[in-house]
């Protein structure tokens, strides 16, 4: 989109809000959302994009990134995960495309709960974002991210709690592990597998 020889007063964007169609296709980073016979490509969250499948109606909550070279529109099941991805945006050094990429390592709740407790180790998986990046967010968003409110609070320890009392957490935590280490450490392991196994599996991941 280009603007050249355009006076500011002279140009109207009409900024998109949402977008309520069907899914047209999905391609291998973004979504195709026909809207009455238009095809919006969507980039979204991995956890949205991999709950909507072709064929599917739905509304998304759009965010429009504008420049003269590029017109991007990004996408959100849920508006409070928009919320979050703008809050994202506010850190100085975070795009729209490292926003998403922070996104995709979990859902809302435990990119909310990372920021909330310090967790730079779980910010830093997310592709390209460096060590110095996640302190930043955590400085800049741990007190804005809405774990101050009690039920979200409530909820969030009482999943620590059910996760810390697992045979395989507590064995790597008895073998000096941090908590969300652990608990890294095995969410990429069979959680129906014995926990003997499990732990072998994890500490397997770990020795990499």
């Amino acid at each position: 989109m280009n603007f050249a020889g355009y006076k500011y007063h002279e140009i109207i964007i009409l900024m998109i809000a949402t977008l309520k169609g069907a899914v047209a296709e999905k391609l291998a980073d973004l979504v195709v959302l026909d809207v009455q016979g238009v095809g919006y490509g969507v980039l979204m969250p991995l956890e949205d994009y991999a709950k909507l499948n072709s064929g599917d109606s739905v509304k998304i909550y759009v965010y429009e990134h504008i420049r003269e070279a590029s017109h991007d529109v990004y996408g959100f099941t849920m508006l409070d995960t928009k919320r979050l991805f703008e809050q994202l945006l506010d850190v100085n050094g975070v795009g729209p495309k490292m926003a998403l990429n922070i996104l995709g390592i979990g859902s809302v709740e435990d990119v909310r709960g990372a920021i909330a407790s310090g967790d730079t180790k779980f910010i830093t998986a997310a592709n390209g974002v460096g060590k110095r990046v996640a302190e930043r967010v955590i400085v800049e968003l741990k007190d804005k991210v809405g774990l101050n409110n009690t039920v979200n609070t409530d909820r969030l320890f009482a999943a620590s709690v059910s996760q810390s009392q697992d045979e395989a957490v507590q064995a790597l935590m008895a073998l000096g592990y941090a908590l969300p280490d652990a608990l890294q450490a095995l969410q990429d392991v069979e959680a129906n597998l014995p926990s003997e196994e499990r732990i072998r599996l994890a500490l397997k991941g770990i020795s990499r």
